[in-house]
């Protein structure tokens, strides 16, 4: 990945800061990056810890709305939303039904001077069709609105058992969004029976560089009625397109949103095996484990200068661990959680 092609440059940088602070006693110490403790770095150097926190701003996400929605609203896994709507299994396994600024073709076979190739659905739901008028087909489906059609002429006395066939051309009326790690995230009009799986192929697929191994869909329930409310629906992504979780393949409805979260990492730079960045695994992994990850120190690492630096509430934080402390001393209560977008520095050890 991109991110090794810059360990060199870095592990440079980070042998040569003078942390002063690092020398107590204490197996953890955390200490505030202030300006003055980086006034001494290239230009170049500065650019790649920028790097650094711009790929994990990135990382962590969306906007702040959709970050709220997600952490404000319920969750529920797809065993426990099926509990509760058991309809949902075949929400949208009926015909497509019919809304606003949707484009139909109509076709009367026996008067075909009737029959039009582009009538389009008012915002209201209705249609002109020669003869009879106005005619409402907002939420009815096709045949609904073949069998409306044949009795209005019928009634009319214009042509009694019509044959009559309405196909869709434009769907218009129903909308939802993919939006995080795939290859083309944007808005997209729900055509009929459209599952999760269908959403992700319109999107271009998974962006497999940056995708975690969950999705979600936000999901506006009764959305234009008295008794409207958010969930939030967490789907096994990974599992889905391995073919193990077919039931996470839900029918979308209209106003859904299908998030892709990126994958969390973290970095670890310096005097290990395998220097990399590593998706966060679902558990909590520790610094003793994460450098386990990593192959180990290399036989010139400076183990009890290991530091990893963190953001938190948007100040950069210098924690400092002495791990032979931790892994010699019987003091791995003191062991540190790694957090998303943290990075573990192994400085070279000079003696």
């Amino acid at each position: 990945m991109k991110y090794v092609k810059m360990l060199p440059i870095f592990i440079v940088v980070v042998a040569s800061l003078a942390f002063s602070a690092c020398g107590g006693g204490g197996v953890v110490r955390v200490t505030t990056i202030k300006d003055q403790q980086i006034d001494g770095l290239k230009e170049a150097a500065l650019a790649k810890i920028e790097e650094i926190k711009e790929v994990g701003e990135t990382q962590q996400g969306v906007d702040a709305g959709l970050s709220n929605v997600i952490e404000e609203t319920p969750h529920f896994s797809v065993s426990q939303y099926l509990a509760q709507c058991p309809e949902a299994r075949g929400i949208c396994g009926g015909d497509y039904k019919v809304g606003g600024y949707d484009v139909l073709s109509i076709a009367v076979y026996e008067e075909e001077d009737l029959s039009s190739e582009a009538v389009r659905v008012s915002e209201g739901g209705y249609i002109s069709f020669p003869l009879i008028g106005r005619v409402k087909v907002d939420d009815l489906t096709t045949s609904e609105i073949e069998e409306l059609i044949s009795l209005k002429l019928a009634d009319e006395q214009y042509l009694l058992e019509a044959h009559v066939a309405v196909f869709v051309t434009e769907y218009n009326s129903k909308r939802f969004l993919v939006l995080g790690a795939v290859e083309d995230p944007g808005a997209y009009s729900l055509q009929g029976q459209e599952r999760v799986l269908d959403a992700i192929s319109r999107a271009g697929g998974i962006d497999s560089e940056q995708a975690g191994k969950k999705a979600m869909i936000i999901r506006t329930e009764d959305w234009r009625g008295t008794h409207e409310r958010k969930i939030v629906i967490d789907i096994d992504l990974h599992g889905l397109l391995k073919g193990r979780d077919q039931i996470s393949n839900l029918y979308l409805l209209d106003e859904d949103t299908l998030f892709v979260p990126a994958a969390e990492h973290f970095y670890i730079m310096g005097q290990v095996n395998k220097p990399a960045s590593y998706v966060m695994p679902e558990s909590e992994i520790t610094l003793v484990e994460a450098i386990g990850m990593a192959g180990g120190f290399t036989r010139i690492a400076a183990r009890n200068s290991t530091r990893i630096i963190r953001v938190e509430d948007g100040v950069e934080k210098i924690i400092e661990v002495q791990v032979d402390a931790i892994t010699k001393s019987g003091k791995k209560i003191r062991d540190v959680i790694i957090q998303p977008n943290d990075v573990i520095v192994v400085p070279e050890s000079f003696f």
